[in-house]
């Protein structure tokens, strides 16, 4: 990839992981085109899987060239998966997070206003990626990918952890019954919900992911405040797409990784 290209690729990084190969990936330096435009990586949007391809071929680049970038099938679940090798994408397993303790393998995560989540314990050299939609924040997939990372050595208060640009609370509209399902789980929930048009609320899922990494004892948390449906310059987003009237939407993608040894 020439230096031109790898400048186009927009890269935002947490302060809270420096010193870690990682990114949240905005569209900006992709090659797909049209509604999509931009650094689409999403396999189900219906874009050419050759632009996909390329896509995510700078996408890696950008963060940590020529490892292997693994993602998986993401189904809104609370299930994690620890890579130790490499797959083909035609065989990623269906998960919404991912941890590792081997160096060289980059993990992905792809997201269209729902939080994507990186995490890192340098000290043991464990790291991890979860897709945190409101049905996989609700049921536990950061508590999983914590507890994943545990498994590997790593310890709750040296991880440090960032939420990358999602949907933010402005532009985040639910109605009673969502707001009730959060309430039926834990009555504190109602902290992330601000009154809104009758019978409708806004929710802060950035807020509420972040508490619950913060409960679940990861002393450094870090949320980058990006609102992905206010700024389709740089982010892609379902619920935006929707809104217009869109036939697809693009995803963007967030990585993280070991740096292998020289």
């Amino acid at each position: 990839m020439t230096d031109t290209v790898a400048a186009a690729v927009d890269v935002l990084r947490a302060r809270a992981l420096e010193g870690v190969a990682h990114g949240f990936l905005g569209r900006g330096g992709g090659v797909s085109t049209g509604a999509m435009a931009g650094l689409n990586v999403g396999h189900g949007s219906g874009d050419d899987p050759a632009l996909i391809a390329e896509n995510r071929r700078r996408a890696r680049e950008a963060v940590m060239p020529g490892a292997p970038l693994l993602t998986v099938y993401q189904v809104h679940s609370p299930d994690c998966v620890v890579v130790a090798a490499p797959w083909h994408d035609e065989a990623r397993p269906r998960a919404d997070a991912l941890v590792t303790d081997r160096p060289g393998l980059l993990l992905g995560i792809l997201t269209a206003d729902c939080a994507p989540v990186l995490l890192a314990d340098r000290e043991a050299g464990v790291v991890g990626a979860a897709h945190a939609g409101w049905k996989g924040a609700l049921g536990g997939v950061t508590d999983a990918t914590i507890a994943r990372m545990c498994e590997l050595g790593a310890r709750p208060e040296r991880i440090a952890a960032a939420v990358g640009p999602c949907i933010a609370q402005p532009s985040y509209e639910v109605d009673d019954g969502f707001r009730a399902r959060f309430l039926e789980r834990d009555a504190a929930c109602g902290a992330h919900f601000a009154a809104g048009a009758a019978g409708h609320w806004q929710f802060d899922l950035e807020g509420f992911v972040a508490d619950r990494l913060a409960a679940a004892g990861i002393a450094r948390v870090e949320r980058l405040a990006r609102d992905t449906y206010a700024d389709p310059a740089r982010f892609y987003s379902y619920r935006r797409a929707t809104h217009r009237g869109e036939p697809s939407y693009g995803r963007q993608i967030s990585l993280i990784g070991l740096a292998a040894a020289s």
